[in-house]
Order: C-alpha cells, then sequence, then structure tokens
C-alpha cells in the first residue's frame, strides 16, 4: 500500500517515493525548467546581483596601486506562491489500490503545475524591467516590425559575457514564420545561429501586430526556489460531493521565481510602430 486514504477520512494525500522521483524527473525533462537554477530554501530568498562594477585593470610593477572596484549590488526577493491544480474524481477511482491511484491523480496534475511553472518563468523574462533597479534584474528588449533572418543575431549582441549558453524561446507559429524565411533564402542560413530553440505559447506569435514574440538568453538568469520541496501535496475532500459520488482531489506546490542577473536575457518585441 502507498498510503491511499480509506473513505470517510480527513487527511493528506502521501506522496512515496516512487512520486517524489516522477516529479523530479518531469523538472529534469522540461526544456525551460531544466535549465534554470533551481533551489529549496523555506521562506522568502533573496539573491543578490551585480547592478554595476568597474572591470579588473594591470598594476604595472612599481606603479601607484589602482583603484578599488566599484561594486553596487541589487537584492531580487523571490516570494513563493503557490501553484495549483484540482480534479473530481470518482468514489471507483478511490477504490484504486498502490500505485494506480497515485499514477491516476499525477497523470490529472503533474503536466499542469511543471506547465504553469514553466509558464511563470517565461512571464517573469517578458515582464522585467529593461534599466535595473536595487530590487529588479533588467533584461534587453529588441523591437521590430517585422521578423527578419537576422533577429536572433541582433538579440544575441544585446547580451553580457555572462550569458554563456543562450537558447531561443518562442511560440510554435513564431518558429514556423522564421523556417520560411530560411526556405526563402535559397542558401544555408541558419536564422537560430545554431541556438536551441524551445517552445512556450504563452509568447505571442509572429503573425500577431505587437507583442513579445521571443526570448534569446541564458536560463541560467532565472532561479526557481521550492520552498517545501519540489513535489506537489495532495489533499482531497470526499465529504462536499459525497451524493455525486465525486472525490475532490488539489495538487498544489509553493514555488517562487524570477531573474536573478541581469544581461542575460533579450526579449524580441514586435510593434506596428
Amino acid at each position: 500500500e502507498l498510503g491511499v486514504p480509506s473513505a470517510g477520512a480527513s487527511a493528506g494525500v502521501p506522496v512515496p517515493t516512487v512520486v517524489e522521483n516522477r516529479i523530479r524527473t518531469a523538472w529534469d525533462n522540461d526544456a525551460i525548467l531544466s535549465r534554470v537554477k533551481r533551489s529549496n530554501v523555506k521562506g522568502i530568498l533573496k539573491v543578490g546581483f551585480e547592478l554595476s562594477a568597474t572591470g579588473a585593470s594591470i598594476h604595472e610593477e612599481g606603479a601607484n596601486a589602482p583603484d578599488e572596484e566599484t561594486l553596487n549590488l541589487g537584492i531580487v526577493p523571490l516570494v513563493p506562491e503557490t501553484l495549483k491544480k484540482w480534479i473530481t474524481i470518482s468514489d471507483e477511482v478511490m477504490d484504486m489500490k498502490g500505485s494506480a491511484f497515485l499514477d491516476y491523480i499525477f497523470d490529472e496534475i503533474e503536466y499542469r503545475i511543471v506547465k504553469l511553472a514553466a509558464d511563470k518563468v517565461v512571464n517573469d523574462i517578458v515582464t522585467a524591467p529593461t534599466t535595473a533597479t536595487t530590487s529588479a534584474a533588467s533584461v534587453a528588449n529588441l523591437t521590430i516590425s517585422s521578423i527578419s533572418i537576422n533577429d536572433f543575431i541582433n538579440a544575441v549582441a544585446t547580451l553580457s559575457d555572462e550569458a554563456r549558453n543562450p537558447v531561443i524561446i518562442m511560440n510554435k507559429a513564431t518558429y514556423a514564420a522564421y523556417k520560411g524565411l530560411q526556405n526563402a533564402a535559397y542558401y544555408g542560413v541558419d536564422p537560430f545561429d545554431g541556438m536551441t530553440v524551445l517552445f512556450n505559447n504563452t509568447l505571442d506569435a509572429s503573425s500577431a501586430a505587437s507583442g513579445n514574440i521571443a526570448i534569446v538568453g541564458d536560463l541560467d538568469g532565472v532561479q526557481c526556489n521550492f520552498t517545501n520541496g519540489d513535489q506537489p501535496s495532495f489533499k482531497y475532500d470526499d465529504l462536499s460531493l459525497a451524493e455525486k459520488d465525486l472525490v475532490k482531489v488539489v495538487g498544489r506546490l509553493p514555488m517562487a521565481h524570477g531573474v536573478t542577473a541581469c544581461g542575460r536575457f533579450c526579449v524580441i518585441k514586435k510593434s506596428s510602430t
């Protein structure tokens, strides 16, 4: 048995090791979340980032000491919020035992929670300011009126040296549009310049008159903090819908997230003006 509640019980559904491993595999397999920083710290996590700093210098023998480095830091507070998905299931499903019950629940809840977490990361990037403050890291913007085969090359030019592993995130319809430009060019040009392309359809399609159509950047510049571990917890209610032979199951996962480094991302924005 894996802790399936008995009829009439009123407690949370335990999550055994096999399910914990399953959600961790889901994080690792998600193209976006597998690339962000992840941590497990209780409460609000404050992450320091570099607002500005002077570079290193040469000190020639016998010369005066170089000026001390000037370093300005900001702090991003990562405040937890709860990702939640709930479903109703029949008493017949509740009669299942062991892994059959948990597999059914996780099939319904796992994907939606992981997908929402990825969507929140994308939203963090597109809503980040273009000028850093003491509590928010900045991203660059590249505004275009129509798509061009050079867009992603131009976006990379806005990134800092610390953006070592840039990827591209876009809507699948936008991907098709850029591949169309490649096909129309009749030569071996890669509009993505060899970068890995990840998909997230919360971004606007390039056919829209205006909107955020793509992100170029290093996802190491985002951090997700799981305050109670990275697997969802479950609660269920077998009383309020008892007359319908239904049980409500709620999956929840507290997570904080945010952009924690400047110069790691460029958002390609399409504008009609």
